[in-house]
């Protein structure tokens, strides 16, 4: 490796530093009046899923939108708690000693938006589908999963091949969602689940209504209507926020934020999130074959400056974010200096290097236009490719057809696509590979963070790719407005506790 540089000594400290930089000073305010149990709550949001599918459709829109409100799992996660693995249609469980027995006490009374029961028979084939159907979003997520059953009417049992730490936290992904048995829904325009919420329209390009579930199996929702506005114009967003259009705007432009502001009616608030902005470097393409590029382009890049830029986000150095598991502070292993830079890329040869950046249009172009010109500093001609998400997918994440790439990976413990040579990053590091398995195979949680610890300081010291920096959104939240989660609202939106006041 061409360096290893001495890491901070207290992770912890910068965590609090981070939680307290996140949060800011702003606390949420009471609402004006008493809640209104017939109250719609309406949310602006940039972007929209292309279709209800959430088992066969990729994209963070769909499990933002649908996920905990209209379809849950055995169990789901607390984005306001640590990602805190909590109940769901399960109202207990157990791990057997060697990690390798799951048994799920089912939940009494759950139904279906469609008026039907749940059954242990919709839990085990709506397990068995997602792990044997390639096809659904996730599967491989199951893939360890020895069998499912379930001996008795209240009882699930899942036994894997192999030990997973991660196990739990899978079933609280796209593959664990449960689904009626023989559903003949059209999953693309409509949904059946067992959420406080139902789907009651989707105006394409326009919205998604969800309606409160009354025979729902928990404390019924709050607001009797939820409106998902999509409204991928930044200035848009704010204007009808400050019309009072919405009750709600996520990730606000800062430069905006005044505007809002400026109303009286709304707290600005910030919270965690796992949304890693990461420059990828086609790790398997000349030169970026060769570390010294790598990590040129890495010292080319005033994260510090980057962070100002951007505004609402904060400095990330290495793979795993502090929400995570296997979470480190990294900072001084890299730092920028374009002289440096200069001196690897003549050792490398690549002096006059031409490289193209390809970036879905839905990114603000500050972002490459800060790229264009701190590579052009040392030397490096920076194109850049600005296409819509569906190419990227098919040009970047299926066909490895770029050299640097830009999109902000939002996946909780998505640590694993550095294990994963077939992923579009191209990294294959059979040490990072082994250490992965490791924390996976062990019951001991400690074990398993400090495994992963290792693992990125490897992907981080060979310059697999760059992370420019992790996403702290804004969102602007009317003091009408009561119990509005705070984290990862980019891919987790829980909206049943919330309430909106009738002054």
């Amino acid at each position: 490796m061409l360096r290893r540089a001495a890491l901070a000594t207290s992770a912890l400290l910068i965590g609090a530093v981070l939680l307290t930089s996140c949060t800011g000073s702003n606390t949420a305010t009471t609402p004006t009046g008493p809640a209104n149990p017939d109250a719609t709550l309406a949310v602006g949001l940039s972007l929209e899923p292309s279709n209800l599918d959430i088992r066969h459709t990729s994209g963070a829109a769909l499990e933002q939108a649908l996920i905990d409100n209209v379809y849950q799992g055995l169990v789901t996660r607390n984005g306001d708690d640590d990602n805190a693995i909590v109940a769901a249609l399960a109202t207990a469980w157990n791990i057997s000693p060697d990690g390798l027995t799951y048994t799920f006490t089912l939940r009494d009374g759950v139904t279906f938006h469609d008026g039907s029961a749940l059954t242990a028979d919709d839990v085990v084939t709506s397990l068995q589908t997602a792990k044997d159907d390639a096809t659904i979003q996730n599967s491989a997520d199951l893939a360890n999963v020895a069998s499912i059953a379930s001996p008795d009417a209240s009882t699930v049992v899942i036994t894997l091949a192999q030990p997973n730490i991660d196990f739990l936290f899978a079933l609280t992904g796209r593959a664990g969602l449960i689904f009626k048995n023989g559903d003949t829904t059209n999953f693309q325009t409509a949904a059946n689940g067992t959420g406080p919420f139902r789907v009651e329209a989707w105006n394409t390009g326009q919205s998604l209504t969800l309606a409160r579930y009354d025979g729902y199996w928990g404390e019924r929702a709050g607001v009797a209507e939820v409106v998902l506005d999509y409204i991928p114009d930044r200035s848009a967003a704010v204007n009808a926020a400050v019309n009072g259009d919405v009750d709600v705007a996520l990730e606000i432009d800062p430069e905006l934020q005044s505007q809002i502001e400026g109303t009286g009616n709304f707290t600005i608030e910030s919270g965690l999130t796992t949304d890693k902005a990461t420059l990828a470097f086609n790790n398997q393409r000349a030169p970026l074959t060769d570390q010294r590029v790598r990590e040129a382009l890495r010292l080319a890049i005033d994260h510090d400056a980057l962070v100002q830029t951007v505004v609402a986000a904060q400095t990330l150095n290495g793979p795993i974010p502090p929400l995570d598991p296997g979470y480190e502070d990294l900072t001084g292993s890299i730092s920028y200096n374009p002289d440096r830079a200069r001196e690897l890329l003549a050792e490398a040869g690549a002096e006059n290097l031409s490289l193209t950046l390809t970036i879905p249009n839905v990114y603000p172009t500050s972002i490459p236009t800060f790229l264009v010109s701190s590579f052009a500093d040392v030397g490096v001609t920076l194109k850049v490719n600005s296409v819509d998400f569906t190419t990227w997918l098919q040009d970047v994440y299926t066909n490895h057809d770029y050299d640097l790439s830009f999109v902000r990976h939002v996946e909780a413990r998505d640590f694993g696509n550095w294990a994963n040579p077939s992923y579009y990053f191209g990294y294959d590091n059979p040490q990072v590979q082994s250490l992965y398995a490791q924390s996976l195979a062990t019951t001991d949680e400690q074990q398993s963070s400090d495994l992963l610890a290792e693992a990125a300081r490897i992907v981080d010291d060979e310059d697999a790719a760059d992370w420019l920096f992790l996403s702290a959104p804004r969102a602007a939240v009317s003091t009408k407005v009561a119990n509005f989660p705070k984290n990862s609202l980019n891919v987790r939106l829980p909206l049943a506790g919330v309430t909106v006041s009738s002054e």
